[in-house]
């Protein structure tokens, strides 16, 4: 039996602080409800308040942690923090494989504290392709601070960045990471460097790199730049969290100062509307008229009678009504 959904109702209800309401709205997002349209446009004249904060980084430099003990510091100040952690999928459910993270239990049963697993299910960036409207349920909800942690399983988890206000990269001394950042274009990705773990040896000179290579990134740009400040942690112990703290601010200021926090969030809002364009388009490639015209124009550019564009433009031509 489909039970009904008040959408309206489970918006107020996320609004006054029920978990379970924002955790419904979550799930309408993920599972492409019918009800999605009304639920993005119920949604939107409540976005725009939320300072969303992006971790990433290799894996084992533990973006976990270091999450768990932001979500501590923000606490302390009295804000409503949501954290949505994308894990990679299980190839046979789909679902998030590492489930709400053990890691951040100590959260479990703080009413202020929102945590969501996200499964990839395949896209590729690091993401989940329903984190943006994860994210505006959450902004919507009433939380101050939205702490998106990316899947750690390579080098191609930054599109974070067209998500977050902030993006926070994570390294580690003695994990080759200096030498990776610069392949990896990690150095555009960041904001805020977070040296992590570093009680460990070679803390300091993971840290010297990355201010070597800042200077090496940034020498040709005009007009204002930002420039990354790089904090060291040892998030196990909690240490340096305010001054991870310190620099979103003074990040967040600069931003705000300059316009970049405006044009960031209209670039977000673009990559959005985008996506959606985009995943109707494909849709119409799934049903039987248009995976069947898709094959007969492969077919022809396989032999030269057509290219790749002009096949792209038929298909195309032939979705529309």
């Amino acid at each position: 039996m489909t039970r009904t959904v008040e959408v309206s109702d489970l918006v107020d209800r996320a609004r006054d602080g029920q978990p379970r309401a924002v955790a419904r709205l979550i799930s309408l997002v993920e599972d492409a409800s019918p009800h999605l349209r009304e639920v993005a446009e119920t949604l939107a004249p409540l976005t725009g308040r939320a300072r969303v904060i992006g971790l990433t980084g290799p894996p084992g430099v533990g973006k976990s942690t270091s999450t768990s003990v932001l979500v501590s510091a923000y606490r302390k100040q009295g804000k409503r923090v949501g954290v949505l952690a994308v894990d990679p999928s299980s190839p046979f459910s789909g679902g998030a494989l590492l489930g709400d993270r053990v890691r951040m239990q100590d959260h479990a049963t703080d009413p202020g504290v929102f945590i969501r697993s996200m499964a990839t299910r395949g896209h590729l960036g690091g993401l989940s392709w329903a984190t943006p409207q994860a994210l505006r349920v959450l902004d919507a909800a009433g939380f101050d601070i939205v702490l998106i942690e990316t899947v750690g399983v390579g080098q191609s988890e930054v599109e974070v960045v067209s998500l977050a206000d902030t993006t926070l990269v994570l390294l580690a001394p003695g994990m080759g990471d200096g030498i990776q950042a610069a392949k990896a274009g990690i150095l555009e990705v960041a904001d805020v460097f977070v040296v992590n773990k570093a009680d460990r040896d070679g803390a300091d000179a993971t840290a010297r790199d990355l201010k070597y290579m800042i200077s090496l990134g940034r020498r040709d740009r005009e007009g204002p730049s930002w420039r990354p400040p790089i904090v060291k942690t040892v998030a196990a112990k909690g240490q340096g969290v305010e001054d991870v703290a310190e620099a979103i601010d003074g990040h967040h200021a600069w931003m705000t100062e300059h316009g970049e926090l405006e044009r960031r969030r209209a670039h977000r809002a673009a990559s959005e509307i985008e996506a959606i364009a985009v995943a109707r388009l494909r849709s119409g490639f799934g049903d039987p008229r248009g995976g069947a015209a898709l094959e007969q124009l492969a077919k022809r550019v396989v032999i030269g009678e057509l290219d790749p564009y002009a096949a792209a433009d038929q298909l195309i031509e032939g979705l529309q009504p």
